[in-house]
């Protein structure tokens, strides 16, 4: 502290006499002291204070004192006392060698000039009566921890290419054109109708990625405000405008950097932001909104739409430029309708979602309800189908769902209810009387043999599927597959 030179002679030395006087009880009274020049080195610390070494890391105060302060005591804010001058009368430590109570007061020399930084240790035993805010604010600071590994979780990928259940040739070929396209950088564009899973395979590209570490960031186009979407995709300079936050806010662009940007209904992006997208996407950079400066950013863009998107080029609601950009590596998603052997398996993974999520016991559909599901047109894809078993689980009393409460779900919901495909007639030409008088055994063993492939074939192979179209156990069908083999 400074001598006041308004003060007589006697009122220095009484001011000097006080400054002595306090550091001196805060020497003795507090748990540890420590001085940081103007550079922030460390240049002192009491002996009260050297305990603390061994918690930090350090077994000799010279390893410690004369090193940088922020690289020998995590979470100092010493560094920004000298900055700014202010002290920081009271406030809450946590590091390695645990929670404490600090004071951080700025030394000034003649000038006014900052010239160094007290830190003083005020409490660090749970006896004292601040015990509660510590423990609170470790509590605190616990479940701050837990939200920024919770939210890191949450962007990143939820689904793989296993996840896209299905083994018919359209879902296979869908499958191996999105392997080769995670081993590329180059944007993808998703072409399907609604419901089909496009933004799961978005998510499982970004999985089979180099990028899979990095976040998976999502936005739905079609469900932000035109006004809005800039500021969504590029980010808020801080004062941009008023109201705007102060520290800024980030943009999904740059939220995604070192992952994957995920830019569902591409086809509703306005006509006016589409130059700027485009611009991001060839230069690799944005500008945020009320700023001059740009931002560069890495993140691997993977775009959807349910729409046509060279009819709207034609339209001209659609930028060309921006179309071919985006048009480097196309993958059409197949409707339900054409891959309906891949329902019987897609009914019961769904299935036994909705019991996870409802907290219900899982429930089975019979070989009825089976076949009356693959019959739909299903206009809504795997979304609509998802809804009809939601929706009979809730009315079923049961763990059994049948195809007489399929049909009411279906007739309320005013779909079409479609009979089940009758199966294709087997052609048999009349047997001789040396095939009738063949052993019994060999007769039940072909038809059979008939049975199960048409029944194989007409589930695209699924097993499952197949063995509840005959009526039997998945395991009883293994075990008439080897004996009729």
């Amino acid at each position: 502290m400074s001598s006041d030179p308004s003060l007589p002679l006697d009122g220095q030395r009484i001011l000097a006499l006080a400054a002595r006087s306090m550091f001196d009880l805060f020497a003795n009274a507090s748990e540890g002291m420590l001085l940081v020049d103007r550079n922030a080195r460390v240049v002192w610390i009491n002996e009260q204070y050297q305990r603390f070494l061994p918690a930090l890391g350090f077994q000799r105060v010279e390893d410690f004192v004369g090193r940088p302060v922020s690289e020998v005591v995590h979470n100092t804010q010493m560094h920004r006392v000298l900055a700014t001058g202010k002290p920081i009368l009271i406030d809450l430590l946590s590091n390695k060698a645990g929670t404490f109570v600090v004071s951080r007061i700025p030394l000034r020399d003649e000038a006014g000039k900052v010239i160094g930084v007290l830190g003083i240790v005020l409490f660090d035993h749970p006896e004292t009566t601040l015990q509660p805010l510590i423990h609170k604010f470790a509590n605190l600071q616990r479940d701050l921890d837990d939200a920024r590994r919770e939210l890191a979780t949450q962007r990143r990928s939820k689904y793989t290419l296993a996840s896209f259940i299905g083994s018919t040739p359209p879902v296979v070929e869908v499958k191996r054109q999105a392997r080769r396209a995670a081993q590329s950088s180059s944007p993808v564009l998703l072409l399907g109708e609604t419901g089909t899973g496009k933004e799961l395979l978005a998510h499982a590209i970004h999985a089979a990625s180099a990028r899979a570490r990095g976040a998976f960031v999502s936005v739905n186009i079609a469900a932000v405000p035109d006004t809005l979407l800039e500021a969504e995709f590029f980010g808020v300079a801080p004062g941009a405008y008023t109201g705007a936050d102060r520290k800024g806010r980030d943009g999904k662009f740059k939220l995604a950097d070192g992952g994957t940007l995920f830019l569902d209904e591409i086809g509703d992006m306005p006509l006016a932001l589409q130059p700027k997208l485009l611009r991001a996407l060839q230069e690799g950079e944005i500008e945020p909104l009320g700023s001059n400066k740009v931002v560069p950013f890495d993140a691997r863009v993977i775009a959807a739409t349910s729409r046509d998107l060279g009819a709207l080029v034609r339209e001209g609601r659609f930028r060309e430029d921006l179309y071919y950009r985006l048009h480097v590596l196309p993958i059409r998603v197949p409707p339900l309708r054409e891959r309906r052997a891949d329902i019987p398996a897609l009914a019961e993974v769904l299935a036994e979602d909705i019991a996870l999520r409802n907290g219900t016991a899982p429930f089975d559909l019979d070989a009825d309800a089976v076949a009356m599901l693959s019959s739909q047109r299903w206009r809504g894809n795997i979304r609509e189908l998802r809804n009809v078993l939601e929706q009979a689980a809730m009315r079923s009393d049961g763990p059994h769902l049948d195809a007489r409460i399929l049909e009411q779900v279906l007739r309320d919901a005013g779909i079409e209810r479609l009979p089940p495909a009758p199966p294709a007639p087997l052609q048999h030409a009349a047997p001789s009387t040396a095939d009738v008088l063949r052993p019994l055994a060999e007769q039940v063993a072909e038809v059979e043999r008939v049975a199960i492939q048409a029944a194989l074939d007409a589930t695209g192979g699924n097993k499952l599927a197949a063995a509840r179209l005959l009526g039997i156990s998945r395991a009883k069908l293994y075990e008439r597959l080897e004996l009729v083999a």
